[in-house]
């Protein structure tokens, strides 16, 4: 997925009556793993998981996808310069068995990312319009270089702290060429660590995002954790 590393991103057609109904019945579709980050070329896996008592029809689309500096993520027909063969395209689960998905992927150039959705369907019950529940769970893949993001392409552009709202704003850019994530955000004062989320960081691009804060005085440090290095940075404090 391409988005925070994130929750899971579940995409659910239906009205909100049947929330709570769908909420326990969809919970036991499972997609191992999330996210996949593979050299290119790849090969990599998946499996698919139907923890339910009920047998469900799986149909799998590749998309590609951009992230805004916020994080909006908007997708699009698959590009032309990724090329990609799956082991199947659509199968059935049966109940409380899981389905495994092989897969070859080449991108024209490195880095590139794309994510398979797996639409679930099958659901013992409809909405109130009398139409059937689709359930659609990402599968995100990242084809990396063997050159990797440097420490001195990354820069915090902004790192602020606002008492009245309790939220620090944070800017983040990567100025490379690489494909980088940010494992985990930490804002931290004299006496404690608040932990955030972490996101992927594209290439040539920023990353916005707010991080509420509760309980602790006001922040000094940011730290950015990534596999191969940290980025820490001071965070001012604006007064309301």
């Amino acid at each position: 997925m391409p988005a925070n590393s994130p929750p899971l991103r579940m995409r659910l057609r239906l009205v909100p009556a049947l929330l709570l109904l769908v909420s326990c019945s969809v919970a036991a579709q499972t997609v191992r793993p999330l996210i996949a980050e593979l050299g290119n070329p790849a090969k990599g896996r998946v499996e698919y998981v139907n923890d339910s008592r009920t047998p469900l029809n799986v149909v799998l689309m590749a998309r590609s996808f951009a992230v805004s500096e916020t994080g909006e993520i908007s997708y699009r027909d698959l590009d032309p310069n990724i090329h990609l063969k799956l082991s199947a395209t659509s199968f059935r689960i049966q109940p409380q068995q899981s389905y495994f998905v092989f897969y070859e992927a080449t991108g024209d150039t490195a880095p590139s990312w794309f994510v398979i959705y797996a639409a679930f369907s099958g659901f013992p019950f409809r909405t109130q319009q009398g139409m059937n529940v689709r359930l659609e769970l990402p599968h995100t893949v990242y084809l990396l270089p063997k050159q990797s993001l440097e420490k001195s392409q990354v820069r915090v552009v902004r790192a602020e702290y606002n008492r009245e709202s309790k939220k620090a704003l944070l800017e983040v850019e990567n100025t490379g060429d690489q494909f980088g994530r940010v494992q985990q955000t930490l804002l931290a004062s004299k006496k404690k660590k608040q932990e955030g989320p972490g996101f992927p960081l594209f290439p040539h691009s920023r990353r916005i995002l707010e991080v509420p804060l509760d309980g602790m005085e006001d922040p000094d440090r940011l730290i950015l954790d990534f596999q191969n290095f940290k980025i820490e940075d001071k965070v001012t404090v604006s007064s309301p």
